[in-house]
């Protein structure tokens, strides 16, 4: 059969999306469609650099142009991404904000949110990290920058804060303006300013994620954030016992008010289980079995995964360099998955804003 952009495109609605349940084409994921002779090259334009069907999609778009055209066709594709973004971006610039959340203290969430971060930048997004709880910064610690202090300068009479880089993703935190030795008594008005400014007089630039690590409980801090930007998504943090479990219902409950209708992108139990490094096959479920899951399952929404109980990972954030940045661990593998999960998730609900 010869080759024509009619019958490549009429191949290529064969493969669909399956998160986005419509075909490639329909999508408009198809685009600079070039046919030479046998030769025939396009490109395939994802909802995320994240995507984790990536390889599938590419080999379903081969397999659907040898079935419905031709045998022997020579297929060039170009898997590239383009993030969608909520329908209102932030200063028209930041793409997507997803908060980092859980009912309660001690779950494990800021190393989830550093290491999230991390894992949408090494899938290739571009990222910004606000580190929003204003009573235990923890960012610039994990980060390895507890001495930075962000530059500001004056634009047009407005003041400009640059973000401290690291890793290669961008950085802000309560910590870089205050004394790590000192409390910080803030009322609330004084809170929700402050964390305002964070978002608003930084220079983020284009951002395709910005993650923000939100403070344990259900208080001004994340009223204020919610109903101040348009976020994209929460990701609940829970680790597998009951008082936790308890908890993290009720920071779901609250994102699910009708006054802050937030969607939940799914749930993360920290700490699932204990596995000794010289019985790597092991797992010890010391804090109970399956909770985070089954949380999941109660308000229908995502189980984004288990991260075990390692050492190795509250050894890396004290160093400065979270355990994501290690390649080939596989706690490293745990976090790049839940990345990939997370911008799952969130081009599914901005495909369904859509409709």
């Amino acid at each position: 059969m010869v080759l024509t952009k009619e019958n490549i495109l009429a191949a290529l609605k064969n493969v669909e999306d399956p998160d986005l349940k419509k075909d490639l084409v329909t999508l408009g994921m198809i685009e600079d469609l070039v046919i030479d002779s046998n030769n025939v090259s396009f490109s395939v334009v994802l909802t995320t650099p994240a995507c984790p069907m990536k390889e599938m999609l590419e080999n379903a778009c081969r397999n659907a142009i040898k079935h419905f055209v031709s045998k022997e066709a020579e297929i060039k594709i170009n898997m590239t991404s383009r993030v969608t973004p909520t329908q209102t971006q932030l200063r028209g610039n930041i793409k997507n904000i997803i908060v980092v959340a859980s009912g309660k203290g001690g779950v494990g969430k800021s190393t989830v949110a550093a290491n999230l971060a991390l894992g949408l930048k090494l899938n290739g997004a571009k990222v910004g990290l606000i580190d929003a709880d204003i009573y235990g910064p923890s960012v610039p610690i994990m980060f390895g920058v507890q001495d930075a202090k962000p530059k500001a300068s004056e634009v047009d009479g407005k003041t400009s804060i640059e973000p401290i880089e690291k890793h290669g993703i961008k950085l802000l935190s309560i910590g870089f303006f205050t004394d790590p030795n000192q409390p910080v008594p803030w009322r609330g008005p004084m809170i929700s300013n402050a964390v305002k400014q964070l978002f608003n007089d930084a220079s983020w630039g284009e951002l395709d994620y910005l993650v923000v690590d939100l403070p344990p409980g259900t208080g001004d801090i994340h009223i204020t954030v919610t109903q101040s930007f348009p976020i994209a998504g929460a990701v609940i943090v829970t680790t597998p016992q009951q008082v936790a479990l308890a908890d993290a219902k009720k920071g779901i409950g609250m994102f699910k008010m009708e006054a802050i209708n937030v969607p939940i992108l799914g749930v993360v139990e920290n700490m699932s289980y204990f596995t000794p490094a010289e019985l790597p096959d092991n797992k010890y479920y010391i804090f109970g079995k399956n909770g985070g899951r089954e949380l999941a399952e109660i308000y229908n929404t995502p189980f984004l995964g288990e991260i075990p109980l390692v050492q190795s990972v509250s050894e890396a954030g004290d160093a400065g360099t979270p355990v994501v940045m290690q390649e080939g661990h596989p706690i490293s593998k745990a976090f790049i998955e839940l990345a990939q999960k997370v911008a799952q998730q969130v081009a599914i609900r901005n495909n369904e804003a859509k409709i």
